[in-house]
């Protein structure tokens, strides 16, 4: 497996628990984790606050020529990881089901991916990463010796988000989530750039009834054997 580059991609439609798993499974492997999603949220605060056009590209590539968005690590695989932009912290900002909307639309934008791309392929270069997101093991980092695509029913993903956001003291409102987790699946999966889709080498995990320890379990034993 020389010619892979030894870095493990976790893909899957929002709120299926990639960010918990990538964390726990960057801590047993060691590897870094980067996570992609607290990037586009970050780029898509950032052109919301400027009242930018979203169809205006050349005014969107000006703007993040001037964006400095850096990842802070989380403390614990409990803890999200951190996002500054422009050396302001948004890192609470950005975690809500508005922001990920605005982070799906921003996502489907060539010059953003093209952005952010290059910034993720640099994390790359190295190797030993856990690279969560959605086009991971079949845009960014096509190379990897590892991937891994998580799924789950659309009712069980709202549900989780509402717990997370209910245990934050958010209000929240069940099927307002629903519709908008339906919604995000229907713009990342019909997108003409990068499409939300399961690499054809990618193991497939459903997540809708196995604990999040079982899912690290089955991660972790596959890339033992691969090793």
């Amino acid at each position: 497996m020389s010619d892979k580059q030894q870095i493990i991609t976790i893909d899957g439609p929002a709120g299926v628990g990639k960010s918990t798993v990538s964390r726990m499974v960057a801590a047993a492997t060691g590897f870094t984790y980067l996570d992609t999603g607290a990037m586009y949220r970050g780029v898509g605060l950032f052109l919301q606050e400027q009242g930018v056009d979203l169809t205006d590209s050349s005014a969107i590539k000006r703007l993040l020529a001037t964006l400095d968005l850096q990842l802070l690590p989380a403390f614990d695989k409990n803890c999200d990881v951190g996002v500054l932009v422009n050396t302001r912290d948004v890192s609470d900002a950005i975690r809500t089901p508005e922001m990920a909307m605005v982070a799906s639309n921003v996502s489907a934008l060539p010059v953003v991916r093209d952005y952010l791309t290059t910034i993720q392929r640099n994390y790359g270069e190295k190797g030993g990463i856990v690279a969560e997101g959605r086009d991971m093991g079949t845009v960014v980092f096509p190379d990897a010796a590892y991937k891994f695509f998580l799924d789950a029913k659309a009712e069980e993903r709202a549900r989780r988000r509402f717990s997370q956001l209910k245990a934050k003291g958010v209000d929240a409102d069940l099927n307002e989530i629903l519709a908008m987790t339906r919604t995000r699946d229907k713009n990342d999966s019909e997108r003409q750039i990068a499409p939300l889709m399961q690499a054809a080498d990618a193991v497939r995990i459903d997540t809708t009834e196995i604990s999040v320890d079982e899912v690290v379990s089955l991660i972790l034993k596959k890339i033992k054997k691969e090793r």
